[in-house]
């Protein structure tokens, strides 16, 4: 990498539009280095997957117990090679002090301890996001989908409004796969819809509100709950699934059809960015184009697809493309393959109408994955601007300022942060 670019590539602030901090995962005083393991990406290399909600929470809400080789040594002995894995053990070692010799059956006890000590101190994770350059953070808690970020993390967050389980509010008992009620969350700001009409009503006030909770941004990840082709909105029949306990498939999938539908038109009128998990979860029903017809319906709605859809990232790119409402989160995929990343970030880059179109995030629990992932999302993006300097492609200067953009300017202007 030329000294310009890595300067500037090392040195720029980065506005991370995608983590999941929460206060009862991030904040937790009891954090050991198995924990860091089970609560992070590297654990999908053993039962817990996208597709397994219940494997997953179980993860994020067992006890904490201690750290032995025994049960560290899956991740690093048996999935050494896994991209995840690797991310992870970067971040711990390098700021726990190992970065020579990463965590080896010889010093984890000294990294755990290490561990462990930090994250008893009150300012540690603030002292890992300064270290990573991060600036500002945009956090999607899907444990509490209408969490307030600044009471808990301070002015440098803001938070997105997961609308999942208002999908699924055709009945206060029904919930998604996170557990989350669409009827109790509207309950905890003083909204109690006792008709489909006036549920419609309430998500109006819902988004309207969201400015004044801090929220810049809905996020649909029901990826993880259904097939992502959103039909045109059939209100008779998201009517019939309205205070059914178990309504027919085709009125609960009307039922989120129109919801999801209702709010794209929304985040349009109140100016908010709607973000769009894509890729893996339920792999038959996330690829992009499945959603084609949601953005076709919403021009003028700002849709931030995420993760490059892995797999299908030049389908994705071919839409970002032809939808001139499209922009990309390149958030997760470096962390999943790292050579993938860069070569679809080259093609980003040639294939995208404008500068402004890429921003991106960690997607992390834990500070110090995502640290490992911005500090490693700097050296990748650093890699293809070198790349593309070297062969020509590049004036002087205009790999230095695209740089600037994707770390942190873009993302400024898109979510209207100050």
């Amino acid at each position: 990498m030329s000294e310009a670019i890595k300067q500037v590539v090392n040195l720029a602030e980065v506005t991370d539009v995608h983590e999941h901090h929460m206060p009862q995962i991030t904040l937790r005083r009891d954090v050991n280095l198995l924990k860091l393991f089970q609560q992070s990406y590297a654990a999908w290399t053993s039962n817990v997957l996208p597709s397994e909600p219940k494997a997953t929470h179980d993860v994020l809400s067992a006890p904490t117990v201690a750290t032995t080789w025994e049960a560290l040594a899956p991740f690093l002995e048996n999935s050494s090679s896994n991209a995840f894995v690797t991310n992870l053990v970067r971040g711990i070692s390098d700021l726990h002090g190992f970065s020579e010799v990463g965590i080896t059956r010889g010093n984890w006890e000294a990294v755990d301890a290490s561990v462990r000590s930090r994250h008893n101190e009150e300012t540690w994770p603030k002292e890992v996001l300064k270290r990573a350059g991060i600036s500002r953070v945009i956090t999607d808690s899907y444990l509490d989908p209408i969490f307030e970020p600044r009471g808990v993390f301070g002015a440098s967050y803001d938070a997105v409004l997961r609308i999942n389980a208002f999908a699924f509010g055709w009945h206060p008992e029904s919930r998604d796969h996170n557990g989350n009620s669409g009827h109790s969350l509207l309950k905890r700001l003083g909204m109690e819809p006792r008709t489909f009409d006036d549920y419609c009503g309430a998500i109006r006030e819902l988004i309207k509100g969201c400015r004044g909770r801090n929220q810049v941004a809905l996020k649909n990840a029901l990826a993880y709950d259904r097939d992502l082709n959103f039909d045109e909105p059939n209100e008779h029949l998201a009517r019939e699934a309205w205070g059914q306990v178990s309504p027919s498939n085709a009125a609960r999938k009307a039922f989120g059809d129109y919801v999801v539908d209702l709010f794209c038109k929304l985040a349009a009128e109140f100016d908010l960015p709607v973000q769009t998990h894509l890729g893996t979860a339920i792999l038959r029903g996330s690829h992009p184009l499945r959603i084609a017809g949601l953005i076709e319906r919403h021009p003028k709605t700002r849709f931030l697809l995420m993760h490059l859809a892995y797999p299908w990232s030049r389908d994705l790119l071919g839409m970002a493309f032809v939808y001139r409402n499209v922009w990309l989160d390149l958030c997760w995929s470096f962390l999943l393959s790292p050579s993938h990343f860069k070569l679809a970030l080259h093609e980003a880059i040639e294939v995208l109408p404008d500068n402004s179109r890429m921003m991106i995030g960690g997607d992390c629990q834990h500070v110090e994955e995502s640290y490992a992932a911005i500090t490693f999302a700097r050296q990748l993006i650093g890699d293809v601007l070198q790349e593309k300097a070297a062969s020509g492609y590049f004036r002087s200067g205009n790999a230095e300022r695209l740089a600037v953009q994707i770390l942190g300017e873009n993302a400024k202007r898109f979510f209207g942060l100050t």
